[in-house]
Order: C-alpha cells, then structure tokens, then sequence
C-alpha cells in the first residue's frame, strides 16, 4: 500500500490528514478516529483493508493529534461534522468515482452516525464500532451540570476526561501502546464531552431516519461506552445490523477478538458492493 498525507483548512485550523492506498481500489473507506486518539493508531486496519483493494483516507479531528488548536476542544458539533464532509470531498479527490464508505470509532461513531441521518451524501454504507451513543457510566450530576453552564459561558475550557485507559482493550501490550503515545491526550472541552452525549440521545431517539446501510460492532464487556444504546439504536432502525463480541473491551480493533472483527468489516464492505 502507498502512504501519502494531506492537509486541509477549516475554521482558522489546520487539519492533518493522511491516506493509504491499495493497488487496485474498488472502493474507499473515510476513517473517523475516537475521543483523546487519533488517525495514526489505525494503521493496522488500514492495511487490512488495503490489502483487500479499500484504500482508506483519514484525518485528525478539531483538538487531536497532528491537527492545531487546543487539545480536546472543537467550535462546534456541526464544525467536526463538517471537517467529515472535506474529508469526504478529498477521498473523492483522490479516488474519482468510487463507491465511498465511512468508519468511525467511539466519538467517531457518533459522529458517522449523525453525520449520515443528519446530512445529504451519496455514501455507499457506514461502519460505527463501540459508537459513543450512550456512557457505560453516570457522570457525576454536578459534572454534567457544570459543563452544561461552562458549554454557554467558557466552551474552550478543558477538563480531564477521566477515561480508565485500562477499559479500552484486554491485551495489556495495547493499554501500554496507549499510556506511551506522545499524541494521545485525555484533555475534554463541553463541546466535546456534553454535547456528544446529547447527540449520542438524539441519535437513538431519530435511528428510523437512518436510510444508509449500517454495520454496528461493540464489545459486551465496554466499560467506558454501553453496548446497549448500541442495541437500542438497532432496534430503532431497519438500516442498521448490529455484531457483539462477547467479553469485548471498548477498541474492538485493538482487543483479542481483533482479527475476527476486522474480517467481520471487510466481509461487510464487500457485501455493499
């Protein structure tokens, strides 16, 4: 596969951006990484799929990685659903009439999620793994009260996200890759963590309008976002087909079930097609 990186400007930010491409493209797949990560983490699934003729653009979202501005915090929801849409335009760039899917982990899969009943497009199907529709936990009232306040008043504030990093997988060799990059941040702005849970709700609340075709994948045992406004999101929509993975911690692509749920996306990939 072809590495080559790219930059894009948006809302006075300068976004990194980075793709792989296969040998011979049948299609592309715009990857959207999680909370507090970033696009350089997925290099083992883009090479699954390029191997397997997707070729794969990705990017770095508001506050993350190699993109400017200040660490966790973003303008607005509709901004990181925009900074999806240039991402769109430039994988279309790139790969002039292919069929176009998108991706998206934990953050990312909401904002995939929202993004397809939210938007017009023309994508082809959507893949939200451990979508952050809903926490696998109660965040102290005052918290949430107080980031609800800050969002209206100071919306660039930065707090701790407080995420147990030892939730995201069950191979302690990935909790350590984790803890030890550099780009990794645990830093969380209201627009970030209060309105993400709100559109995570709204998304369940609206999955009928889904009309794009949906692949949901989440692990049972996902500590830090529940499976089962997962599985409510399903229900409500007649788009979507859910996989769990028994036992599964919250990086289903970097947790033991890996190889069998990176298979389970390509083989759904093809079936689009």
């Amino acid at each position: 596969m072809t590495h080559k990186e790219f930059n894009f400007t948006l809302y006075n930010t300068e976004f990194y951006g980075q793709y792989w491409q296969a040998k011979n493209t049948k299609a592309v797949v715009v990857l959207v990484h999680g909370m507090g990560e970033h696009s350089g983490r997925y290099q083992h699934v883009a090479k699954k799929l390029t191997d397997n003729d997707f070729s794969v653009v990705t990017f770095d979202h508001f506050g993350h990685g190699k993109t400017t501005g200040k660490r966790g915090h973003n303008p607005s929801f509709e901004a990181v659903l925009e900074s999806v849409s240039k991402t769109i335009e430039k994988a279309e760039e790139l790969f002039a009439n292919k069929p176009v899917f998108l991706y998206g982990h934990s953050m990312g899969g909401n904002t995939v999620i929202n993004y397809t009943i939210r938007n017009k497009h023309e994508l082809k199907g959507v893949v939200a793994t451990s979508p952050f529709l809903r926490l696998a936990f109660k965040p102290p009232a005052i918290k949430l009260f107080v980031g609800k306040i800050l969002q209206n008043i100071l919306p660039s504030l930065t707090m701790a996200n407080e995420l147990d990093i030892t939730a995201i997988s069950r191979d302690k060799a990935e909790v350590k890759k984790y803890k030890d990059d550099p780009l990794i941040h645990a830093k969380i702005s209201p627009n970030y963590s209060i309105k993400f849970i709100e559109t995570g709700a709204w998304a369940i609340e609206n999955a009928s309008k889904l009309k794009t075709a949906m692949f949901l994948l989440h692990g049972t045992a996902d500590g830090i976002i529940d499976y089962k406004g997962t599985q409510e999101f399903a229900n409500n929509s007649e788009k979507a087909t859910l996989k769990l993975y028994e036992g599964g911690y919250h990086e289903l692509q970097n947790d033991l079930c890996k190889e069998e749920m990176l298979q389970d996306v390509l083989d759904w990939l093809n079936s689009q097609l």
